[in-house]
């Protein structure tokens, strides 16, 4: 008996090393969620949104040459949709953007559609009263730059105080900050408002337009606290941390994307005798002035019409640092204020206090 277990164990043992080991079933593979990244769409091509806020409407517009719906004009668009668009508001650099920094713009007429255009950075940065007679809602559309000296984001709130006051409701067309990725610089104080700063926020605020404005009318910053009857035409898809680039240069003096990164930091040189690049090929990407001991540029401020007239150091040979060749990531990537350029330069002034 013992023998025929003993066998069988054996037989049992050849057997089992004779079978091959099952292989163990197939590990299941990740499922790979391919994203797909949704196109952008700004405020202003969000015309299912706004056209049944304004049909039936008498409508005024604040816009510059940003204010583009694909490649058409926002007002040529609406007019072309039969919105009843009264007037144009422009801000600094006028309607069509052409008019150099600080130039007074009078008020005129647009040539192609007809439209009177009123100017808010002349003899007012508010409307008056009469300016916006007789209008149901008032539209701002354009493009800003994330800073608090830029000024479209005041003539945006004395919009919104104006309309406030004149019971007219305000559409403000969401546009990308392309500094929205950071914030920085201190805020501003109490008492020192101006038109180059009106609110207490940050030098770099990092709000769109439409986050601005919502932030004025919570805060309470309008004259007496007035509330503004404000709606926000948000884009989709859009993340502050998204690179986005300007296809229209806001202003004369922000003429491409290395300028528009550059100039939170080079803007301190507006407050010194230290040229920013105005009157030059590339404004807000060198600075420099006569005396400057170091330097890889030289260059000379000439008046331009409409872009730079009468520059600080005019027809001066300058010596200065040229940052136009920094590549955009490495400026983006930055996601603070430089002030190393301004503290370095005042440290090498011959003539410093």
């Amino acid at each position: 008996m013992a023998k025929t277990i003993k066998y069988l164990l054996i037989v049992t043992w050849l057997s089992a090393c004779g079978q091959p080991t099952p292989a163990p079933p197939p590990a299941e593979q990740p499922k790979v969620v391919e994203t797909v990244q949704k196109p952008l769409r700004l405020g202003a091509e969000r015309t299912e949104v706004y056209l049944p806020l304004v049909q039936g409407k008498s409508v005024g517009i604040v816009a510059n040459q940003t204010s583009v719906v694909g490649k058409t004009h926002l007002v040529d668009t609406l007019l072309g949709l039969g919105i009843n668009v009264k007037s144009v508001f422009a801000p600094e650099h006028g309607f069509r953007g052409n008019a150099s920094a600080g130039a007074k713009i009078s008020d005129s007429k647009d040539p192609k559609t007809g439209l009177p255009i009123v100017s808010l950075y002349g003899s007012n940065y508010k409307p008056e009263p009469e300016m916006l007679e007789g209008l149901d809602v008032v539209i701002f559309d354009i493009q800003d730059v994330g800073t608090r000296f830029y000024t479209y984001i005041s003539t945006m709130s004395y919009m919104m105080e104006a309309c406030a006051e004149n019971g007219i409701e305000m559409l403000v067309l969401d546009r990308p900050n392309p500094n929205g990725h950071y914030v920085d610089g201190p805020v501003l104080k109490k008492g020192l408002s101006s038109f180059v700063g009106l609110h207490e926020v940050p030098v770099v605020h990092g709000m769109t337009v439409g986050e601005y404005a919502k932030m004025v009318n919570g805060e309470g910053w309008l004259k007496n606290k007035i509330n503004c009857n404000l709606t926000v035409v948000e884009m989709e898809n859009y993340a502050h941390d998204q690179d986005y680039q300007l296809p229209i240069a806001p202003s004369p003096n922000l003429p491409n994307q290395t300028a528009i990164y550059l100039y939170p930091s080079l803007c301190f040189f507006e407050g010194t005798e230290v040229s920013e690049g105005r009157g030059t090929d590339k404004p807000f990407q060198q600075f420099g002035y006569p005396k400057m001991p170091n330097g890889n540029t030289k260059f000379t401020p000439k008046s331009i019409d409409g872009v730079a007239n009468y520059p600080k150091l005019e027809n001066k040979k300058c010596n200065g640092i040229d940052l136009s060749d920094i590549p955009l990531d490495s400026l983006r990537n930055m996601g603070k204020l430089n002030l190393d350029w301004l503290i370095s330069t005042y440290q090498d002034h011959p003539e410093k206090d």
